[in-house]
C-alpha cells in the first residue's frame, strides 16, 4: 500500500478492524479510536516520512491498529508485541482479514530486559502505552525509554497533556529530542465496571521522541 493513500480511507480501513475481545484492567486496555490512529499516522508519514519503507514496531500493539496503518501505509516490515495473547489473536484475526503479509506478531512483555536485543534495530517504534494509573504508576515512561533504545531514528508515543512537562524533563534528562507533533481528544468508552460514564474524553498530546547525532 502507498503513504499516497488518502487519510479518509486509512480511517475506513481501521474502523473495520475488530477490538479486544476481553480487555483486562490490569494492562489498561483501551481502544485507540480510528480516527485518532489514523490521523496520527497520516502526519507522521507526511510530516516526517517515518512510515513508507521504514521499519516499524508497534509496542503493546493490542487489536493492531497502529502497526496494521503503518502497513497500510507503506512500511516495509512491522513487528508488533504484546504480553496478552487474547489481544494478539483478535490482532492476526485483524492481519488476515486485510490480507497483510508484512506483519510479524510476537507475545511479551515489552518491558523485560531481554527486549533490549533488538537495541537500534527499528526505524520507528509506535505506542499507545498504558498511561499509568495508581496500580501502573510510570509505566508509561518505561515503556517511552524502551522505545529510545528499540529505534535508531523516532519514537511516536501518545501521552495524557497532563504529563507534557514531565516528560520534557525526561526526554532532556535521556539526552534526546522531543515534541508534541499533534494535540487531540482520546475518547475512551465504558470498557469497565468501574466506569461511571458511558464515555469521556482525554486530551492526549502525540510525541516524536528521537536521536540526534
Amino acid at each position: 500500500m502507498s503513504a499516497l493513500m488518502k487519510l479518509k480511507t486509512l480511517q475506513s480501513h481501521l474502523e473495520s478492524l475488530s477490538g479486544f475481545t476481553d480487555p483486562k484492567v490490569q494492562y489498561e486496555q483501551y481502544e485507540t479510536p480510528a480516527h485518532l490512529a489514523a490521523t496520527a499516522l497520516y502526519t507522521i508519514q507526511t510530516q516526517f516520512d517515518s512510515i513508507e519503507n521504514s521499519i516499524v514496531l508497534d509496542a503493546g500493539c493490542g487489536p493492531g491498529i497502529w502497526g496494521i496503518g503503518a502497513a497500510l501505509l507503506g512500511a516495509s516490515f512491522v513487528t508488533a508485541v504484546d504480553i496478552d495473547e487474547n489481544a494478539l489473536d483478535v490482532f492476526r484475526e485483524n492481519v488476515d482479514e486485510m490480507e497483510i503479509t508484512n506483519i510479524d506478531a510476537i507475545q511479551c512483555d515489552f518491558l523485560d530486559s531481554r527486549v533490549g536485543q533488538w537495541e537500534g534495530y527499528y526505524d520507528t517504534v509506535l505506542m499507545n502505552p498504558p498511561f499509568g494509573t495508581k496500580n501502573n504508576s510510570g509505566i508509561d515512561m518505561q515503556f517511552l525509554r524502551m522505545g529510545t533504545y528499540l529505534s535508531c531514528d523516532s519514537v511516536y508515543s501518545l501521552h495524557k497533556s497532563s504529563t507534557r512537562k514531565h516528560i520534557e524533563k525526561k526526554v532532556k534528562d535521556w539526552g534526546m529530542k522531543g515534541s508534541v507533533i499533534a494535540e487531540m481528544k482520546f475518547n475512551i468508552s465504558q470498557t469497565y465496571r468501574f466506569h461511571k460514564q458511558h464515555s469521556c474524553n482525554i486530551a492526549v498530546d502525540v510525541w516524536r521522541v528521537y536521536h540526534h547525532y
